[in-house]
């Protein structure tokens, strides 16, 4: 098969072999810190956040098809295409602060999976988070990327357990749907806060990075060459990239509406208003909805979190070791890429001290919004520089509408950041 040439599909399992960045990419944005953002604004606001889902949705698939074009295209990273167009210092700060929202997540991830265990099969917490530390970070650097992938895309599998959730307790369809559609007006700083805290929990940075360098693993396990460099030919690869992203994004807000809709259906109609973690919204489901929703909300959690935790660890490596020119691949043996693989397990070793120090997983969760809402704005701009860019991207220039759309939500987020900034320094 020619370089970009993308066989006619003949079955379903066909179809899914072909999903992979940007499925695996969709599915991790659904991390245990996602969740416990979205139960507390089902538990908080009932259906009157539904709506939010709808609009992030055009914004993340748009952001994530130019990074995984930026990616396949150039079969480079975006921390080096960056490089490219803005000064190296500013290149090395923004990496800086992916690294460190990055790790405050990790943090934040693992201590949700280690309690959420702990309440499924008892224990304690600290063994179980460093059980996950450990086997994460093993996979990662002695699997090679080859085989590792299938083991992500299985993880996304875990997603499906909030959808069996929802269709595990009683859900008023009707109400529900037109609050998603027609929502009442609400204009609380408390109401505000969340939509942006629903914005920044769905277009994360470690997300840019993930699939841009996933697009390039893959190129490289095929033995193709960037497709700028092909003289013509490579459209289907751009379509197999559309419909690979489009899958992962809608399978990702898919999940969290209706993470939303069984926690505004439980907690929000019993008045259980406030959830600051996953697992606390786990044991509130207990005694409302049952044993067996409470398990599946649980193991959801643990789920997700084996599949985030190596993409917020590998993001932070991929900027990182592009920026220092190492080798920065999935697919090589811990000698031959020990700066990228010493980051991987730097960034979770230290998530893991975290949970040691005493900080709540609340703190960490914020401290990491605000890090990802301050790197993200200035990142989306440098990747819209990039896939507009003829001496970048040669004929492969993303069209006007996706250029539109991209700066459309790369607008909507800096508007999201300014209201955040604005409404912390009122406070």
């Amino acid at each position: 098969m020619s370089d970009g040439a993308l066989a006619p599909t003949k079955s379903v399992p066909t179809l899914l072999r072909r999903l992979g960045p940007g499925l695996i990419t969709g599915a991790a944005d659904d991390d245990p810190s996602g969740i416990a953002t979205y139960s507390q604004a089902g538990a908080q606001f009932g259906y009157g956040l539904l709506w939010t889902v709808f609009l992030t949705t055009p914004f993340m698939i748009a952001i994530q098809l130019v990074s995984a074009q930026i990616g396949r295209v150039t079969g480079k990273g975006l921390a080096a295409n960056a490089m490219t167009l803005a000064p190296r210092w500013l290149v090395i700060a923004l990496v800086a602060l992916l690294v460190a929202a990055n790790t405050f997540n990790i943090a934040a991830d693992i201590a949700a999976m280690a309690a959420s265990l702990s309440l499924v099969i008892g224990g304690l917490n600290h063994e179980h988070a460093l059980i996950f530390a450990a086997t994460s970070t093993l996979l990662q650097v002695f699997l090679p990327y080859r085989r590792y992938a299938p083991v992500l895309k299985f993880l996304t599998l875990s997603l499906f357990a909030y959808v069996a959730t929802a269709f595990t307790v009683k859900i008023p369809w009707s109400t529900a749907l037109l609050a998603a559609v027609w929502p009442k007006t609400n204009v609380s700083a408390d109401y505000f806060m969340m939509v942006v805290a629903v914005l920044g929990t769905t277009i994360s940075p470690y997300l840019f990075f993930w699939q841009a360098s996933q697009e390039v693993e893959e190129m490289n396990g095929k033995h193709r060459r960037a497709l700028r460099k092909l003289l013509r030919g490579g459209d289907p690869e751009l379509t197999r990239i559309k419909i690979d992203t489009t899958a992962g994004m809608l399978l990702s807000n898919g999940i969290a509406f209706f993470i939303i809709l069984t926690t505004a259906s439980v907690l929000h109609a019993n008045d259980v208003t406030n959830i600051n973690s996953a697992t606390e919204a786990a044991e509130a489901l207990r005694p409302l909805a049952g044993d067996f929703t409470f398990l599946l909300f649980g193991l959801g959690i643990i789920g997700t979190g084996m599949l985030a935790i190596p993409v917020l660890a590998g993001s932070a490596a991929y900027g990182v070791a592009e920026i220092f020119g190492w080798r920065a691949t999935l697919e090589a043996k811990p000698d031959e890429a020990v700066g990228f693989y010493t980051i991987i397990a730097t960034a979770t070793v230290i998530g893991f001290g975290l949970g040691f120090t005493g900080i709540d997983s609340i703190h960490m969760l914020v401290w990491s919004a605000v890090l990802n809402g301050i790197v993200a704005v200035p990142i989306m701009a440098m990747m819209m520089l990039i896939v507009s860019s003829a001496p970048l991207m040669g004929r492969f220039k993303a069209r006007t509408w996706l250029i539109a759309l991209g700066w459309l939500g790369t607008a909507l987020m800096a508007l999201a950041v300014l209201a955040l900034l604005g409404s912390s320094m009122i406070r």
